[in-house]
């Protein structure tokens, strides 16, 4: 069987790849068309796709004239939520009022049949597959609703795969969010056949928007054992040095809209900056990283034991420098908790409570003498036993595992469905 795969960012490359690589190895075909940034071509997991047999990886831009590309990227620009909170709002909100969406829909069907007739054969069987689509996405509404559309007009299924993972158990989390009630920009995802979750607390977005029929809790394709174990033999080289610090401690930052304390996540660095022997590497987030304040401390980058990381390195390769690893509610931190390495939850600099801390309240950190008192004992008595097996087996077992181990065969399965 075919499928079409359409990746768009980091995270969608991180969490899809593993279910392109078992389709694949189940016997099926597919292209992969890249919606995104053009150095993503170069990316690991990408350079490992374009290897595998069955596997076709494209960039849109090269399927699209020229022209007719460049229609569609003004459009889909003047669409999303980014360019309508800009300085320019007015102006694109007034701009989109007469260029209406009837003079929008022949760039969409251009552009949605020239996608289809690449991969499709008159008549064939096959499944079109986007990540999570919202409302406020990198690529907007709009267009994927008319594709998903002309697909389901030819006889295709269209399934909506997970880009991550939910690492609140809590859901006013962003600037301007006061009213507990259900996120409507997830509800977007009602146009998809199905639309998958690794687990019950990802499902919770999308429960109360559309049939919940619709939705299918698979378990998580990026930290299931398969992939773990997959990801271990294609993972390039770490740029990062090894050195004698005693204690290497890693920090993993959200994207700027979700409400975090920076003034106290600053104060954390600076505690434990101050211990001696202690090493802080600090990664923004691959999305909008340059947004956060503390990207831009020059205080804190003149501290000689704390660094800031670039996207050159890669999460992975944190994950496999660090002894400990301070969590600002990101499901990176998963592979971590799966191979046994201490993550602290640090739940009070931010305004969600993290599914860590939620299943395993010995990883929380609720005030700065935490912070202090975990560093030091980690200096003191090293980094092993840190948690309690019965909570970490359960927080496997529904939020990574649902279903049984064999994550990667039931997406497959249901791709086929």
């Amino acid at each position: 069987m075919k499928a079409l795969f359409f990746l768009r960012h980091y995270n969608d490359i991180d969490h899809i790849t593993p279910v392109i690589f078992k389709w694949v190895d189940s016997g099926h075909s597919c292209d992969v068309v890249l919606l995104g940034k053009k150095k993503f071509i170069r990316d690991y997991r990408i350079e490992f796709l374009r290897k595998l047999n069955g596997v076709h990886v494209v960039h849109v831009h090269e399927l699209l004239p020229s022209v007719e590309f460049i229609r569609w990227r003004l459009q889909m620009l003047m669409l999303v939520r980014s360019a309508h909170d800009s300085i320019f709002g007015p102006l694109v909100k007034y701009f989109n009022r007469a260029y209406d969406f009837k003079k929008r829909e022949p760039v969409w069907q251009r552009v949605t049949n020239c996608l289809l007739s690449y991969s499709f054969k008159e008549g064939e069987q096959g499944v079109v597959v986007f990540d999570w689509i919202e409302r406020n996405s990198y690529i907007c509404v709009e267009w994927v609703e008319t594709f998903v559309s002309m697909a389901r007009n030819i006889g295709l299924g269209t399934v909506s795969l997970p880009h991550g993972d939910s690492p609140h158990a809590s859901q006013l989390i962003r600037r301007g969010e006061w009213v507990l009630e259900p996120d409507t920009s997830f509800s977007a995802a009602g146009m998809f056949d199905q639309v998958v979750v690794p687990n019950e607390l990802c499902s919770v977005r999308f429960r109360s928007l559309f049939d919940n029929r619709k939705i299918a809790v698979l378990g998580s394709p990026r930290y299931c054992d398969e992939w773990l174990t997959k990801l271990a033999t294609i993972l390039p080289p770490s740029p990062l040095a090894q050195t004698d610090s005693r204690l290497k401690v890693v920090m993993f930052l959200r994207k700027a809209n979700y409400t975090t304390f920076w003034e106290e996540v600053g104060e954390v660095v600076q505690v434990i900056a101050a211990f001696p022997g202690v090493e802080l590497a600090i990664k923004p987030h691959t999305r909008g990283g340059w947004k956060q304040s503390l990207t831009n401390d020059t205080e804190l980058q003149r501290l000689p034991n704390v660094t800031m990381i670039n996207d050159a390195v890669h999460s992975v390769h944190l994950l496999n420098w660090a002894d400990v690893i301070i969590d600002l509610a990101t499901s990176v931190v998963y592979e971590a908790i799966k191979a046994k390495k201490p993550v602290l939850a640090a739940d009070y600099l931010h305004a969600g409570r993290s599914a860590a801390a939620f299943f395993m309240p010995e990883t929380e950190l609720r005030c700065r003498d935490d912070v202090y008192q975990r560093i030091a004992g980690f200096l003191s008595d090293g980094c092993e036993d840190f948690y309690i097996e019965e909570h970490r087996q359960r927080f496997l077992q529904e939020m990574m595992d649902v279903g049984g181990v064999d994550v990667l065969d039931r997406y497959v399965k249901l791709l086929e469905a």
